[in-house]
């Protein structure tokens, strides 16, 4: 299985390779008042990042609101007991 990932990974870095000599061309970014020059790869990979990070913050409440798993602190026998009546009371319906 780590073979097979690192083979993916190496794939993955020859081919950003690939894609960054193919287009090392200037383009020009403008947003309102600002205009910025930049090779197209790194702006594309700059694009990316900043869409990943946008994503994250996005998800960022709802990931923060889960709760954690809180283990019941009563016995083991006591536990087994309610696992049992659910399955019953799951088989009489």
């Amino acid at each position: 299985m780590l073979l097979f990932l690192i083979i993916v990974v190496l794939i993955i870095a020859v081919l950003a390779v690939i894609f960054a000599i193919q287009n090392i061309n200037v383009v020009l970014i403008s947003f309102l008042m600002w205009k910025v020059e930049g090779v197209l790869s790194l702006v594309l990979l700059l694009t990316f990042i900043l869409g990943f990070i946008a994503g994250l913050l996005v998800l960022l409440p709802k990931l923060l609101k889960k709760k954690p798993i809180i283990l019941d602190k009563k016995e083991p026998s006591e536990l087994q007991e309610k696992i049992e009546e659910k399955n019953e009371s799951k088989n009489i319906t």
